[in-house]
Parts: structure tokens; C-alpha cells; sequence
């Protein structure tokens, strides 16, 4: 087990994906700082209930996966200010947590094992050829690398890679990016992505 600080958000962060945060809680300000110093991870965890910035007497309430973030740039514009760009690494259950008398969470987690390479079934391709073509409409567009959804290296042929950036694109509630981000089968997770892609007439037939 390993002993992380966490930051609770209104999202989901998914193994491989981009995160940009601005910091100005002095609760984060300081675990972020280490973090960057130490050039150690922290866990991205979903409120089930509370608000992201912390007011008197609030209860907040975690979900039981996350994602290990690191910080891969920042930026101190301001004082009492960090932007940061963050890539999600191997997800964790937590199997104990506390509030420290400042707001900050710590927990106990066990790290989750990475996806297993498996490439995108026939079945499914349709899914990946979706996503393939939002990036190319994106990229056509000529948005800025940074302000970029996804970041390279782009792997549709990977089962979990495609399915996690589906994940992150699509409008889901509190439970059902639980439920994909709790699924160890990467295969299974894309086929509850082509569900849910397929329900919003999203994939052509």
C-alpha cells in the first residue's frame, strides 16, 4: 500500500489521460509544490458529494477508484496561483482515508494493474475509426497542442487507450464513470462505450 494526497474533482481522470488544473487552495497549493519537487504522483479521485473548493462544515464524500496524476508542466502566473497540465498513470482503490485538519486528503491506496494490451476487435473497430476521426477534425482545425482533449501518442489500435478517451469525451453521470473506471477488462469497457456511442447515434452503423 502506498500513502498518496488526494484531490477531489467533479471529473474522472483515466491512465493516460490530460488533466489541466489552476491551483489557488492552499491546501493544493502546497501538496502541488512537493509534488512537483519531489516529482511524485497524486490521486485524482471523484466527489460523490461536495463542492471542489472547500466551505465551512461541507462534507465530502469520495469515490473508491482513482488515478495516480503526474505533472508533466506548470506555470506560476500569480502569486497563490500554479496552472498545471497533469497525465493520468495506473488507477488505485482506496482502502483508507482521512481529512487533515487543513482540508487535505491523504489515503492508503493499492494501485491497480495497467491495462493489458489488446488490440480493438472487428466488432468494436467502429469505435476506434470514431475517435481516429475526431482527432483528425480536431488536428484539421488547428487547435493548439496544449488545448488538445487527447494527447499523443494516439494508440486506436488499444482497447483501453480508445475506450479511456471515450470515456473522458463523453457526458456521463457520477456512476456510470465510476462503473468504466473500475472495469479491469479493457475489452468490455469499449463495448460499454460503443453502448453508450451507439444510444446517442454517435456511430455509424
Amino acid at each position: 500500500m502506498t500513502s498518496i494526497p488526494l484531490f477531489p474533482l467533479n471529473t474522472v481522470l483515466y491512465p493516460d489521460g490530460y488533466l489541466p488544473l489552476q491551483i489557488f487552495e492552499v491546501r493544493y497549493l502546497d501538496m502541488i509544490r512537493q509534488c512537483i519537487m519531489g516529482e511524485q504522483p497524486f490521486g485524482v479521485v471523484q466527489l460523490l458529494d461536495g463542492a471542489e473548493v472547500r466551505k465551512p462544515g461541507q462534507q465530502e464524500t469520495l469515490a473508491p477508484v482513482g488515478t495516480l496524476a503526474r505533472v508533466v508542466d506548470w506555470a506560476a502566473p500569480l502569486s497563490g496561483l500554479l496552472q498545471i497540465k497533469c497525465m493520468g498513470m495506473l488507477r488505485f482503490h482506496i482502502v483508507s482515508s482521512e481529512q487533515m485538519k487543513h482540508g487535505l486528503w491523504m489515503a492508503q491506496v493499492e494501485t491497480l494493474p495497467p491495462d493489458k494490451t489488446i488490440p480493438i476487435p472487428q466488432e468494436q473497430q467502429n469505435v476506434a475509426d470514431a475517435l481516429g476521426a475526431l482527432i483528425r477534425t480536431l488536428q484539421e482545425e488547428k487547435i493548439p497542442p496544449e488545448q488538445m482533449p487527447l494527447q499523443p501518442p494516439y494508440r486506436l489500435d488499444e482497447c483501453g487507450w480508445v475506450a479511456n478517451r471515450w470515456c473522458e469525451l463523453l457526458s456521463l453521470n457520477a456512476m456510470q464513470k465510476q462503473l468504466l473506471l473500475s472495469q479491469d477488462n479493457p475489452v468490455l469497457r469499449l463495448e460499454l462505450v460503443q453502448d453508450m456511442l451507439t444510444e446517442n447515434g454517435l456511430l455509424e452503423e
